[in-house]
C-alpha cells in the first residue's frame, strides 16, 4: 500500500523540481569541464549515488527549503527529506526569525529542531531586522529574501525550495488586480525566480497544490505544525483577502476561483514574458548611437512594448524596481505620446526623467 494520496502529491511535486535542478546542474557542470579541459566531481542523480562513502557524500549537491514552521513549508520540507537522498542530494533547511512576534526565537529553535528531526542537514535559525520601507509585508518579505540568499551563498546551495501553494497565487494576482498592475503582476509567483548572481534559485513546487493539500499530508505524516497568528490578523491586507475575499468571491461566483486565478497567473506569464522578450529586442534600434533613447522610435512601437522599455530605463538609472508603479511609466510615457512642453518627472531614488531634443533623458536627479 503506497503512500496517502496527499503525501504522495506533494513528493511528486518535489520530486521533479529536484530532477529540473540536477538536469540544469548537470549541464553546467559539463559546461564547465568542457570548458576547463578537466574533469570535476560527479554529478550525482542515480538512485545508488547516496550509497557513496561520507567523504564523497558530503560533496553532493545541496537544495534547501526555506521553512517557517507553518504546513506548507513543513510539508515541503518532508518531501524534500524523502526525495532528496535517492536522488544523491543533500537536503538541508534554513528558518528565518523576523522577530516581529514575542517568542519567536523560541519559535524558529523549535523549527530548527523538527528541520533536524526530518533528517536535514544543515539547518539553521536565521535573525533578520524588518524595515518599514513599503510597508509591514514587503519589508518582511525584502528581509527574508536576503537572509535566504545569504544563507544559499554561505552553503553554497543549488536552489532553495518554498512552499508557495496555488492559494497563494490567487492571493497574490487579486493583489496585483486590486493594485492595478500589469499583466506581469497578474502573473503572480514564478515556479521559478532569482537571486542576486543565481537567476534560478528560487523554486516553488507547491504552485499546482492547494493549501488543504500540503495541511492533510503533514497531519497524515503526524507532522507537528505552525499557525502563524499574523496569517489571521485582519491588519494585513493578504490575511484580510485569504479569509474574507476569496471566500466572498467563492460565493457569489462558485467553487474554482482559485483554480481560474492561478491558471490567469499562468497564462499572464506567458504574454509577459513573450512583451519582455520583444521590449529586449526593440530597445537597441531606438537609442541613437550616444545610447540615448529617441522619442520618435518609441512612439513607434506597441504601448505594452515602450513602457516595458522605459521601466528598464528608469531602473538602470537608480529606481528602486519595488518603488517604481504604473503611474511612474505612465508619467514618463506622456513625454512621448503627449509632448506639450512640460517638465521633467521626478520618479523613485531620485531618478529624474526629462525630454530633450527629441531624446528621453532618465538619470539621476
Amino acid at each position: 500500500m503506497g503512500p496517502h494520496p496527499a503525501v504522495a502529491a506533494i513528493r511528486l511535486a518535489v520530486r521533479r523540481v529536484l530532477h529540473d535542478i540536477l538536469t540544469e546542474h548537470s549541464r553546467t557542470t559539463a559546461g564547465r569541464t568542457s570548458e576547463s579541459g578537466t574533469t570535476e566531481s560527479r554529478t550525482t542523480g542515480d538512485p545508488g549515488a547516496f550509497d557513496d562513502p561520507p567523504h564523497e557524500r558530503a560533496q553532493s549537491p545541496l537544495v534547501l527549503v526555506a521553512c517557517s514552521g507553518g504546513a506548507d513549508s513543513m510539508a515541503l520540507a518532508s518531501a524534500l527529506a524523502f526525495e532528496a537522498p535517492k536522488l544523491g542530494l543533500r537536503a538541508g533547511g534554513i528558518t528565518v526569525d523576523h522577530g516581529l512576534q514575542p517568542g519567536s526565537d523560541l519559535r524558529a529553535d523549535e523549527v530548527v529542531l523538527r528541520l533536524r528531526e526530518l533528517g536535514l542537514d544543515p539547518v539553521e535559525s536565521t535573525a533578520v531586522t524588518v524595515g518599514r520601507e513599503g510597508g509591514p509585508e514587503a519589508a518582511a518579505r525584502d528581509a527574508r529574501y536576503a537572509a535566504l540568499d545569504a544563507a544559499a551563498e554561505r552553503h553554497g546551495a543549488l536552489a532553495v525550495l518554498l512552499g508557495h501553494t496555488r492559494d497563494d497565487q490567487a492571493e497574490t494576482v487579486l493583489l496585483g488586480l486590486a493594485r492595478g498592475s500589469g499583466i506581469r503582476s497578474l502573473s503572480g509567483m514564478a515556479a521559478v525566480s532569482g537571486g542576486p548572481g543565481a537567476a534560478r534559485r528560487y523554486r516553488r513546487p507547491f504552485l499546482q497544490l492547494d493549501r488543504q493539500t500540503a495541511r492533510k499530508a503533514c497531519m497524515v505524516q503526524s507532522l507537528p505544525v505552525w499557525d502563524d497568528p499574523h496569517n489571521a490578523d485582519p491588519a494585513y491586507t493578504r490575511s484580510r483577502l485569504r479569509h474574507e475575499g476569496l471566500p466572498a468571491l467563492e460565493k457569489a461566483l462558485g467553487k474554482g476561483v482559485v483554480e481560474a486565478l492561478a491558471r490567469t497567473a499562468q497564462l499572464s506569464r506567458d504574454d509577459a514574458d513573450a512583451l519582455d522578450a520583444w521590449a529586449g529586442q526593440a530597445e537597441a534600434a531606438v537609442r541613437d548611437a550616444a545610447g540615448l533613447l529617441e522619442c520618435a522610435k518609441l512612439y513607434a512601437l506597441p504601448p505594452a512594448v515602450r513602457r516595458r522599455i522605459l521601466r528598464r530605463a528608469a531602473i538602470e538609472a537608480g529606481a528602486p524596481a519595488g518603488s517604481l508603479f504604473a503611474r511612474h511609466i505612465e508619467e514618463v510615457d506622456r513625454l512621448i505620446t503627449g509632448w506639450r512642453g512640460q517638465g521633467a518627472i521626478n520618479l523613485p531614488g531620485k531618478v529624474v526623467a526629462q525630454r530633450q531634443g527629441g531624446r528621453l533623458v532618465i538619470r539621476q536627479g
